[in-house]
Formats: structure tokens, C-alpha cells, sequence
């Protein structure tokens, strides 16, 4: 079971990702894609902030934004 503050912080990817796909003018992939994707980014930005000791969500923003650099 996961924890209130996962899950605010999979909610919050959620819509960087649904935000990011309508800047470079995407179709929205389907609800339960964007939620894989957000676990996937969150769980990357924990491991990453264990590793660096960096906040998670300045992480979860810098991922998504990444997206946009490889599509």
C-alpha cells in the first residue's frame, strides 16, 4: 500500500506528464499509461534523491521535462 505522500507525489507527475505531452502537442496517452509512467518517475526520483540527497520533486520536474528532450 502506498503512502499519502507517494501518492500526492504520483498525482503531481501525473499531470507534469498530461502538461508536458500538450506543450509538444502529444495525444495524452491513456490514464492508466500516465500512472505507470508517474510510479516509474517517482520511484526513479526517490532512488535518485537516496543516492545525491536531492529533493524528490525538484527531480520529478527536471524527469519530466527530460521527456520532452527525447521525443
Amino acid at each position: 500500500m502506498k503512502g499519502f505522500i507517494r501518492r500526492q507525489e504520483e498525482r503531481l507527475a501525473i499531470r507534469l506528464l498530461a502538461w508536458q505531452y500538450q506543450r509538444m502537442n502529444l495525444p495524452i496517452p491513456v490514464m492508466s499509461e500516465l500512472e505507470a509512467q508517474a510510479a516509474k518517475l517517482v520511484s526513479d526520483a526517490h532512488r535518485i534523491a537516496g543516492e545525491r540527497g536531492r529533493n524528490v520533486m525538484s527531480i520529478i520536474k527536471e524527469m519530466v521535462a527530460e521527456i520532452k528532450n527525447k521525443t
